[in-house]
């Protein structure tokens, strides 16, 4: 062993020490995150730049001479029952359990990355603690359900460790291959699971509401797929709160089997739905929120700041809306108050897109928040974000909010 890498080593046995200090306080829905994202970077910066620290032998995560170390001391710190179930959170108020960070496919898988940058960052998540992987059958004309049920055959996951959930809506171009007809339902959901390779997924949900097709007729069709087991459970992508709510009337009517969660969009500049609507439903009929484009398509990355770059999400041809949006003037006020955060990020030790990741999940009503990426590089700084929950303190958030100015209030805001 060089004199480095035995430096390197020394550093990681000292850095252990306060790592145990800081796990021993660090709230439990943190645990399991900040470990797994710590062993990530090692292993990046092994590939990167092999003489910056000590060069593992082994090609996964959990066995090199780092890596036991620190898991060692989250063993000892939070003892291993706590430690496995610490990231995870209930999807709505269902049994079923749900990392609080997930990876979606939208843009990425099929477009904008390459199948084996899609397998990379599959892995990144896999090993770092995340079993949530969500799609759609619209997403790269169901090129991304194919990449996504490929990438899990080709991994050899066990399937019961994974949670896949996909959507609904858009099929085809025919008249009966889109919408939530019964017909759709079931074909469409048969399509997803071919693409996937899979029995069954976790959650299917409907991708946005159907004017045309009967409430009654929808839930039936969710109703049948999961007593055929096609699918666990069922829920909504952008329902209003509503049609969620006769959704779950009709259910409990003709003793049917009711949605357990809502996609809905929730950022820094998103808020309305996710922390005034979707609350009341939680509390009174369990409907869950799982929550998507926390970073607004990259506008909260900072990247934006300088006008549009060309790799960009913006700068793709069939994003043009985003663009426009960007260069608008709510854009240039967007940024100048993101310039305004850069500071609390900065003292809280973290990137901007990491304190807005964190800011999504510091709501109790978010179970999981989906992440998309395009490069490990963003994947492992998004991880990063569960490190910096522990630091989203109410000073913190109102700090937040008062630079904002958006911050929606609810009927109990107003009776207080």
């Amino acid at each position: 062993m060089t004199l480095a890498d035995q430096k390197n080593v020394d550093a990681f046995q000292g850095n252990s020490k306060v790592w145990r200090t800081e796990l021993r306080t660090m709230p439990d829905s943190q645990v399991v995150l900040t470990l797994r994202w710590t062993l990530i970077s090692w292993k990046v910066i092994r590939r990167r730049q092999p003489g910056a620290c000590l060069v593992s032998s082994s090609s996964g995560l959990g066995e090199g001479t780092e890596d036991v170390c620190l898991e060692k001391t989250i063993v000892e710190a939070k003892g291993w029952q706590r430690y496995m179930r610490a990231a995870f959170r209930n999807l709505g108020k269902s049994g079923l359990r749900v990392s609080c960070l997930g990876l979606g496919t939208w843009v990425t898988f099929g477009g904008q990355i390459s199948d084996e940058v899609a397998e990379r960052l599959m892995t990144i998540a896999y090993e770092s603690g995340v079993n949530l992987f969500d799609t759609a059958e619209v997403y790269a004309a169901g090129k991304a359900e194919v990449i996504l049920g490929s990438i899990i055959k080709r991994k050899g996951w066990r399937r019961s460790s994974l949670v896949i959930t996909t959507k609904l809506y858009w099929g085809g171009k025919a008249e009966t291959e889109r919408g939530l007809s019964r017909k759709h339902i079931i074909e469409g959901l048969k399509g997803s699971l071919q693409r996937l390779q899979l029995e069954y997924v976790d959650v299917v949900f409907a991708n946005r509401p159907d004017s045309n097709t009967p409430m009654e007729e929808i839930v039936r069709a969710m109703t049948h797929v999961i007593n055929q087991g096609m699918a666990m459970y069922w829920g909504t992508s952008r329902w209003s709160a509503m049609e969620i709510m006769e959704a779950y009337s009709v259910a409990r009517q003709f003793n049917m089997i009711p949605p357990v969660c809502e996609q809905a969009e929730y950022h820094l500049f998103q808020r309305e739905k996710v922390e005034v609507q979707l609350p009341e439903l939680y509390h009174k009929i369990g409907v869950g929120a799982m929550t998507w484009s926390p970073l607004a398509c990259g506008i909260i990355s900072g990247k934006y700041g300088n006008g549009v770059p060309e790799s960009s999400r913006a700068s793709l041809k069939c994003y043009q809306w985003l663009k426009e949006k960007i260069v608008s003037e709510e854009g240039r006020k967007q940024q100048n108050k993101l310039k305004d955060l850069t500071p609390i990020a900065e003292r809280l030790g973290c990137t901007l897109p990491q304190l807005a990741v964190a800011w999504c999940l510091r709501n109790e009503g978010v179970s999981s928040v989906l992440l998309g990426c395009s490069n490990p590089e963003q994947l492992i700084e998004n991880l990063g974000a569960i490190q910096v929950l522990p630091k989203m303190t109410s000073h913190v958030v109102n700090e937040i909010d008062n630079i904002l100015r958006n911050k929606p209030y609810s009927k109990k805001d107003y009776r207080s």
